[in-house]
């Protein structure tokens, strides 16, 4: 998915920081590509806006490639792996980073003339870039704003490499990234227009975060995307569901709701709704019809529920032409599980407090997407069986804990938690390859 510019990425990322609306928050843009997106993150959460400098330490004869990073108040951070690749010798760093130094006071004075920064001590800080690559920039942003006294340090991102999100986990509290991509190429490449951003831009959007803000000013909303009412064939039923697909979505995720749930499930539909909002197209679907959810039997049904799902993802194909993914939750999950066995076109499969016990060995053994299995840490029955069912796993697998959360993610902040988790899982696997089956090789 290509972003039009940085605006658009800005609201996209609005989007999945909403949990944080009405907190003591501070948004801080990485200048200067990162502040049209950050401004756009500050209006959405409605909070004060200001720019970090950090300045990228170039290697010489490739400026592209960073082998470190500086920061406001001295803070320095050098990437080990680019120093050992390159052989830059100390005299060469400090050139480059006293041009760099130099470069960081004068955007420090263009960009705050005379002003102070936004206080960030005890508040939580959202650090916001157009995009990573190595990611120096970001780890030394995260250091000042630290030594600043930030107590909580989220860092939003709308496109990254896979390698580099990973680390910036340990760096950050949170990490935000629409896009995380295995082969990433360049920032620019995910953007329609990538235009270099001005100094003149940057102030100009301080200065207009700076305005006491209308009270008349509209909340954001979710953009308005296309939606049917949807009838899938499914062996023997016509089953009922819900169709999302946003423009130039690169796939679509199917939800399998379990314990009798339906496509009205309110945290089916919210982590829907996130995804949506990351572009990816989805399918809330009723794997039993209105007379059979009365039967019990058939809620833990799994062969059932798992050929209806294979039934659903098989239309999906036909009528999108998009790669599918699936989203189980409880029995969901098995039938998700047991779903994607035998077929290898699924790209990833997420379960929400799922039962993946009740999947079938043989399929958890053959399964080849990769697998996330959310549970919540006050949930240790189904946190056991998790771990079980992900034992006889041999596909890419994760289990994630939830802190704090039951079974039904019904604590505050829990249920984004799962949806950052799922959005994360799907756009990351959506750039690998399909796997090959366990036990294959290639030739």
């Amino acid at each position: 998915m290509r972003f039009d510019d940085r605006r658009a990425a800005g609201r996209q990322l609005a989007w999945r920081l909403e949990f944080l609306r009405g907190q003591e928050v501070v948004v801080l843009g990485l200048p200067r590509g990162g502040m049209p997106v950050a401004y756009e993150v500050a209006q959405a959460l409605d909070a004060p806006l200001d720019v970090l400098v950090v300045r990228k330490l170039g290697v010489p004869w490739q400026p592209e490639l960073g082998f470190g990073a500086i920061g406001e108040h001295g803070v320095r951070v050098l990437n080990d792996d680019v120093l050992a690749q390159t052989g830059l010798s100390p005299g060469e760093q400090d050139a480059v980073e006293q041009a760099e130094r130099a470069e960081l006071d004068r955007r420090v004075l263009r960009y705050r003339p005379g002003g102070r920064p936004v206080p960030v001590d005890g508040r939580t800080v959202v650090i916001v870039d157009d995009g990573l690559a190595t990611g120096a920039t970001a780890e030394a942003a995260c250091q000042v704003v630290r030594r600043q006294g930030a107590a909580r340090v989220v860092l939003a991102v709308p496109v990254g490499p896979a390698s580099t999100v990973a680390h910036l986990r340990t760096v950050a509290d949170d990490m935000v990234c629409l896009q995380s991509l295995h082969f990433l190429g360049a920032v620019g490449a995910w953007y329609h227009d990538f235009t270099q951003t001005s100094d003149a831009e940057v102030t100009a959007l301080l200065a207009r975060a700076a305005r006491p803000a209308p009270s008349t000013r509209p909340q954001v909303a979710s953009p308005s995307l296309p939606n049917r009412e949807v009838h899938v064939p499914a062996i023997d039923v016509r089953l009922g569901g819900r169709l999302v697909l946003p423009d130039s979505a690169p796939a679509v995720v199917a939800f399998a709701h379990g314990s009798g749930s339906s496509r009205h499930s309110p945290r089916n539909r919210y982590v829907a709704d996130v995804l949506n909002r990351a572009g990816l197209g989805t399918l809330l679907l009723d794997l039993l019809t209105e007379d059979e959810e009365h039967d019990r039997a058939n809620v833990f049904d799994i062969v059932l529920l798992a050929r209806r799902l294979h039934a659903a993802a098989l239309w999906l194909r036909h009528e999108t032409a998009l790669p599918v993914s699936y989203f189980g939750a409880s029995t969901g999950a098995a039938a998700a599980l047991e779903a994607a066995a035998p077929d290898a076109g699924i790209r990833a499969i997420v379960s929400r407090g799922g039962r993946p016990d009740l999947a079938t060995p043989a399929a958890l053994e053959q399964v080849r997407a990769p697998a996330l299995l959310i549970v919540g840490s006050r949930d240790p029955r189904v946190l056991s069986l998790n771990r079980l069912a992900a034992d006889r796993m041999h596909c890419d697998h994760r289990l994630a804990v939830v802190p704090d959360a039951t079974h039904l993610f019904s604590e505050p902040g829990t249920l984004p938690a799962v949806a950052r988790l799922a959005c994360d899982w799907f756009t990351t696997h959506l750039a690998r390859p399909i796997p090959e089956a366990p036990g294959s090789r290639s030739a």
